[in-house]
């Protein structure tokens, strides 16, 4: 099933009134992304194009800022994200290239998204985000700078 941008953002207007915020509360028309917070998690999600071998898919993509890399017990807090990568289902842990952020992330091709997998990837990444930033910052110092 073919699904537009549009309706993919019309989707996300639809899952940020059902949590009781608004499109004006949250969307900002410069990034063409919406911004919120869940618990202590800041939650980022828009849709973006990416080039493909056969042109370009447009994927679904939401963030939440975690923290940055600390100075300190580098080899471990690296393992301990790997690790946490193949423990949270759905979830991926990544640092921003050239940056020292560390972000919980989902990304999904919008090819067939329907409105319950969207609330659902996004529901699961708010839990996820709001739990891992304070374990990160309890077992290693890991905060937003």
């Amino acid at each position: 099933m073919e699904i537009t941008k549009q309706e993919v953002y019309n989707m996300i207007d639809r899952y940020i009134q059902e949590i009781g915020l608004t499109k004006e509360q949250t969307y900002n028309p410069k990034t063409n992304a919406y911004y919120w917070i869940r618990g202590s998690a800041p939650i980022e999600v828009f849709v973006q194009e990416i080039p493909v071998s056969n042109g370009t898919r447009n994927y679904l993509r939401i963030f939440s800022y975690l923290g940055n890399v600390p100075d300190f017990n580098l080899q471990t807090l690296l393992r301990h994200l790997l690790e946490l990568n193949d423990e949270n289902l759905g979830v991926k842990l990544t640092i921003m290239p050239g940056t020292e952020k560390i972000y919980a992330t989902y990304e999904r091709d919008i090819e067939g998204l329907d409105y319950e997998e969207l609330a659902t990837f996004i529901a699961d990444l708010e839990w996820w985000a709001d739990k891992l930033d304070d374990e990160l910052q309890n077992q290693f110092g890991v905060k937003r700078s």
